[in-house]
C-alpha cells in the first residue's frame, strides 16, 4: 500500500481517468446505501487516507486525476466499511502517536489511552539506557514508540500471536529505515520469551475484557478485532495477574511495571501488586477522560 504512492496519485491525468471527485461521490453513494453516517466526508477520508494525503486534499484536488489500481483499492476499502470494518481496518492504517502503522485484523487497532500509556513509560524513563520489554506487542505501537522516543539501550517486544509479530515485524523495520532504534520481537506468550532477560521497563496492553462483557461492546470491536487481543478469563484479570507476578522476577531494582487496565478493574490490580510485596509507588493513571487506566509500580531495591 505504501509502495508506489506517488505513481498512484497522479497529477492532472488525462480524462480517461476517473477524477478525485468522481471517486469520492462513487464510494459516498456505496457507503450511504450501506448506511454509513456522514457518508460523504468519510468517502472523502477514504480517499485522503489512502492517497497519503492530509483529510481537506481531496476537495482542493477534485479534478485530479486517480489511477485504476488505486480507485479498485479506495472502493474495496467503501465496501469494507459498509460490511463493518472499522476505519482503520478499511483502510488498513492507523496513526499513534508519531507513527502511522499497517494494522489489519490480525492486530488491536492502536488507541489514544495507550498512547497514554507509552507516555507514562516515557516520563517516567528520564535516563538513557536499559532494556524496554513489550508484552503482547500486536502492531508494534508501544514497542517501536518506545524505540523511536525513548532512549532505552535495547527494546524487545513479545505477542503469542504469528499473524501479530508479522504486521509489527513490517512496520518496525519501516519505523527503522526513517531512524529509529530497531525492535527485537520474539514469538511466545506473556513473559516466557524474555524469561532470561533483566528488565528497566515492561510495558503491556494486555487483554482485559471479561468474556461474559462481550456483547457489550461496539460490534466493530466485538466482530473485528481478534478476540485473542481482547479477552481474558478470570473475569478479565487473568493476563494482568500473571504479568504482576512474573513481572517481578525479570525487572531490575527500581525498574518500572506500567500495564493498561480496564477502569472497572483497576484497583483490583493496584492491590495484587502491593500484595505482591516487590513494588513500591504503586498507583493508578487517569487516563484524559478521568478514567482509572494505567497501573505503575515499581520494583523494589531489595
Amino acid at each position: 500500500m505504501h509502495e508506489g504512492a506517488e505513481a498512484r496519485r497522479g497529477a492532472r491525468a488525462p480524462s480517461l481517468l476517473p477524477t478525485v471527485g468522481s471517486l469520492i461521490a462513487e464510494v459516498a453513494s456505496t457507503l450511504e446505501a450501506g448506511g454509513i453516517p456522514e457518508f460523504r466526508l468519510e468517502a472523502r477520508d477514504l480517499v485522503a487516507a489512502l492517497l497519503d494525503r492530509p483529510r481537506l486534499w481531496p476537495w482542493a484536488h477534485r479534478e485530479d486525476g486517480v489511477a485504476e489500481e488505486l480507485c479498485a483499492i479506495v472502493r474495496s476499502a467503501g465496501r469494507k466499511r459498509v460490511a463493518g470494518a472499522p476505519f482503520a481496518y478499511a483502510v488498513g492504517r492507523a496513526a499513534f502517536r508519531h507513527l502511522t502503522l499497517d494494522v489489519d485484523e490480525r492486530v488491536l487497532i492502536p488507541r489514544q489511552e495507550t498512547e497514554e500509556l507509552v507516555a507514562a513509560v516515557l516520563e517516567w524513563s528520564v535516563r538513557p539506557g536499559g532494556v524496554a520489554v513489550d508484552i503482547g506487542t500486536g502492531s508494534g505501537a508501544i514497542a517501536i514508540s518506545l524505540a523511536h522516543e525513548g532512549e532505552f539501550s535495547r527494546v524487545v517486544a513479545t505477542d503469542v500471536s504469528a499473524g501479530a509479530l508479522l504486521v509489527a515485524g513490517a512496520n518496525a523495520r519501516r519505523a527503522a529505515e526513517r531512524g529509529s532504534a530497531p525492535v527485537e520481537l520474539r514469538h511466545g506468550s506473556l513473559l516466557a520469551p524474555v524469561s532470561e532477560l533483566r528488565a528497566r521497563v515492561i510495558v503491556s496492553n494486555p487483554p482485559y475484557i471479561a468474556y461474559d462483557e462481550a456483547a457489550a461492546l461496539p460490534s466493530d470491536v466485538r466482530d473485528w478485532e481478534p478476540a485473542i487481543a481482547l479477552f481474558s478469563g478470570g473475569e478479565g484479570m487473568a493476563f494482568t495477574t500473571r504479568l504482576i507476578a512474573d513481572a517481578g522476577s525479570l525487572l531490575e531494582p527500581g525498574g518500572l511495571l506500567a500495564v493498561e487496565v480496564d477502569a472497572r478493574r483497576a484497583g483490583i490490580a493496584a492491590e495484587l501488586a502491593l500484595r505482591d510485596g516487590r513494588y513500591r509507588d504503586v498507583g493508578i493513571r487517569l487516563d484524559l477522560a478521568g478514567r482509572e487506566r494505567i497501573l505503575l509500580a515499581t520494583r523494589k531495591e531489595s
